[in-house]
Parts: C-alpha cells; structure tokens; sequence
C-alpha cells in the first residue's frame, strides 16, 4: 500500500443529476494540504460552510449515506469517497453546488476518471495506518448483517450478499488489493429490487434516475400496467424483463455486479472511519446503516490507538537519564518545590519525566484533610519543571539559567491525582527556541490516563 499521501495534482469537476432529488449538481475537486483529509464544501450556501467526511457527520443513512454539519448536508457521497480511496487520495476539497451528489452511470468510474485525468500527487509526508491487530465484529441479528475486521497485511473487502429473493440469488465478491479498484469495482452500478423501484416512484424519492443507472432485478409478477407505468417514469418507448430477471435498460459488466456493487459501497463507507486501512473487511449483507455503524466502531478505535500512542512508556526498572541529583544541577527548585523525581528520556524536541506522589507531599495537609487530591495548579507546575530540563538543556550551563512562565492556554484537567499515583510526562517542543522564547505542549498521565494538558510558554533568561 502507498505509504506517503496522496491528492490531485490539479483542478477536476464533473456535473450531473441527484438521483433522489433531480437537481442538477456539480462537483469540483481541489488538492489539500498533508492531513486535510477529505471534506466537502457546500458553494451554495452562505459562509459555503465545510463537512468533514467522517463517520462522526453521519445523520442518515436511507437509500445513501448523508453527512450533516449544522444545517449543511451532503448526500449519496459513498459512490466518491470510494473512488478517492481506491485512487489512494488522502486529501482533497470536494465543493458541492448542491445537496447531493450526482448518480452519473450509478457506479464510481465517472469520478475515477476525472480524478485520474486530475492527475495524483505524492506528498511530503507518510499516511498513518489503521491497523486491524484483533478481530472487531458488528453483527444486526435484525437485519442480518455481520461485518468483521481481520488482521491482514494489506486492505483487502469481501463481501456476501443474499437478500432471499431468487433472481439475485447468493452471490459474493472479492477485492484482494485496492489497486484492483479501477478495473474491478469502480464501473459497478447500483441495484435495485422492482418492488424497492415502486416504492421510491410512488413516494416521489427519486426523481433524477434513468433507466441507465440503476440495474433493476425483477423479484415479481410484472403486468403490462406495471410495464406502462415504468415507461411514463422513465421516458421510455418500451420496457421489458430479460431472461437472466434484471430490467433490459443495461447489461450486467459482470454476472455478480450486485455484490461488486455493495463492496463499492462498503469500501465509500468505511473511508468514514478517518484512516486509510489494513486488514481484511468480510462483510454479510451490508448496508450503508451497518457500513456506517461499523466506520463509527473503526473511528472509536482508531482515537483510542492514538491516544495509547500519546502515552509515554515508563518501566521504573529503567535506568533515568537523569535522576533527582543530576535534575537539581539543572533547575534551580528545590524541596519541597522540586516537582520532577527522574527524566527518563530526552531529546532535542521532547522529554518523558516521573513524579511520585506521596502521602508526604506538604499541601496534602491542607488540600485537602480527608480526601488528599494534588492540586492542579502543582501539576501544571511539575510539568512546567519537565519542560524546563527540556530548555535548558539546549544551553551549555544550565546551572546559570532561570524560566519564567510567560503564558498557559487551553490547560484541562481529566482526572484526581492522589497520594500513590505516578506521574508521567510527556513535553513536546512546538518550535525551535528562538530567542529565549520556548512553546511546549505537555501532557500528564497516570497509567494510560490523561490526567492534565496544556500549552506553555516560557522565558529563558540568563541570571545576572
């Protein structure tokens, strides 16, 4: 799998109709910077306001997959998000002039081609993996749905349909690498049953389809009313049932088109989660609700990795970098008001430090009696003192050095910190030094738990 991202080296739209609201829309792809992700942009609307294509966006999910950000929606979107990552597209601005997507032929070639005809561009910097490390399973015992995430090396989909109707019958589809995409499931076009057909023309849903995106399977008795009634909807002369029961508007690219056609979706869907994936997606009778639920599970796992991967390992078996003697060569505090015990690793851009608390801190006395809780104001200041070894540790005599705070932004508190709790923390450098002026982020955690965030500014100045 290509490991930096990827967007469109150029401008790309393309226009047509919604398949459920008639509207004529068009849709303009613009390349995005490293991390932008993909996103939609609604032109037609005041402040053209943006939604995120994440599972999180997620409102309905009936005859497509809508994504919603306050009152801006975009609709039927799964047939372009599966051409973007079959096109292996991390970042790209889609704007919309409406609120749906246009069918085209009902499959994702249209947009596959104009994307290619946009041309792909490698970026700067390496795509982050969702990796599938244990088996996750969505099952609908209602529906009948079950979609399982295995360990794979790659991102392969497989994908069972059976909706117990013998015209379509059980058939299954298998796409073993994405860059298969383009040749076997981009061209594969929507379906639908005739009784589903019916349904949608009598309640007025679907008002921009044709007979030539769409393949209908014929699951009923069809009488010549039925005939005339499809040939008024659809602006045809004449219409009729095929010997293989699909309507005889098209002819199938492949005898399992229909299953093709719901791992094309499944592959639109699950983009939703947030990340590019690896491991193998079997899925039984999917839908866009299940596809969706699924894409949600997958994003709750992937914010759970990441905040796993924040958390700095600490083995109190390991030798420290530096231990409490070695911190006071460098920081000027001292007890009771030396809040670091041990730094056990450092660099030009981060430091790890540990802090036991006890039982014998001196403000557990009057902070409070009877329930001790260290108070926040002291945990931001041990991790101040962390980032301060940090800073003066890109100076060649520390001892002759103070910081000074100069600003805090956006300090949260998570969780107690109380007597036996050790904590770890972690400081990250957001820029170089530049004259005595220092920007960190730190993070305090006890275990794998985040106790305390911030952003920190400080001073280095040299004592007279």
């Amino acid at each position: 799998m290509n490991s930096y991202q990827h967007s469109i080296a150029s401008e790309a739209s393309i226009a047509g109709f919604g398949l459920h609201t008639g509207a004529e829309v068009s849709l303009v792809f613009k390349a995005a910077e490293v991390d932008f992700g993909i996103a939609f942009k609604r032109v037609d609307i005041e402040n053209q306001p943006i939604i995120p294509a994440h599972a999180r966006f997620v409102t309905h999910t009936e005859r497509g997959t809508t994504l919603e950000n306050g009152k801006a929606s975009v609709s039927t979107v799964e047939h372009v998000l599966a051409a973007l990552t079959g096109l292996s597209i991390d970042n790209c601005l889609i704007e919309v002039n409406g609120p749906e997507m246009p069918i085209m032929d009902g499959s994702s070639l249209p947009f596959v081609e104009v994307l290619e005809k946009a041309g792909i561009k490698a970026q700067d910097k390496e795509r982050s993996f969702f990796v599938v490390k244990e088996p996750i399973r969505f099952y609908d015992e209602k529906e009948g749905v079950e979609i399982i995430a295995l360990p794979a090396e790659n991102y392969e989909v497989s994908v069972i349909v059976d909706y117990g109707t013998k015209v379509l019958g059980s058939q299954s589809a298998h796409l073993k690498d994405l860059s298969d995409f383009k040749v076997e499931i981009a061209r594969c076009r929507t379906f639908s049953f005739l009784h589903e057909l019916e349904y949608l023309l009598d309640n007025g849903l679907i008002k921009g389809g044709d007979l030539n995106n769409a393949i209908v399977y014929v699951d009923q008795e069809v009488s010549d009313e039925k005939l005339q009634k499809l040939k008024k909807a659809f602006n045809k002369e004449s219409v009729s049932v095929k010997p293989n029961g699909i309507l005889d508007n098209l002819d199938l690219h492949y005898p399992n088109e229909a299953a093709r056609h719901k791992l094309l979706d499944v592959i639109g869907d699950l983009s939703l989660a947030g990340k590019p994936i690896k491991g193998r997606i079997i899925a039984t009778r999917p839908g866009h609700k299940a596809n969706t639920n699924f894409a949600k599970l997958l994003a709750q796992k992937i914010k759970d990795d990441m905040r796993r991967s924040d958390v700095p390992e600490y083995d109190p078996n390991q030798t420290p970098v530096y231990n409490v003697t070695q911190i006071m060569n460098i920081l000027p505090h001292r007890p009771p008001f030396l809040l670091v015990d041990k730094v056990m690793e450092i660099s030009k851009e981060h430091v790890v430090a540990v802090k036991s608390v006890t039982m014998n801190e001196p403000f557990f006395t009057g902070h409070f009696p009877g329930a001790p809780v260290m108070p926040g104001v002291l945990q931001v200041e041990a991790m101040a003192q962390a980032g301060g070894i940090l800073a003066l540790s890109t100076v060649p005599d520390p001892e002759n050095y103070l910081t000074f705070f100069l600003k805090i932004d956006n300090v949260r508190f998570k969780k107690q910190v109380v007597p036996g709790d050790t904590l770890i923390f972690r400081l990250v450098m957001d820029e170089p030094i530049r004259r005595g002026i220092v920007k960190m982020t730190g993070k305090a955690y006890v275990g794998d738990s985040l106790v305390c965030e911030a952003l920190m500014m400080a001073q280095i100045v040299k004592e007279k």
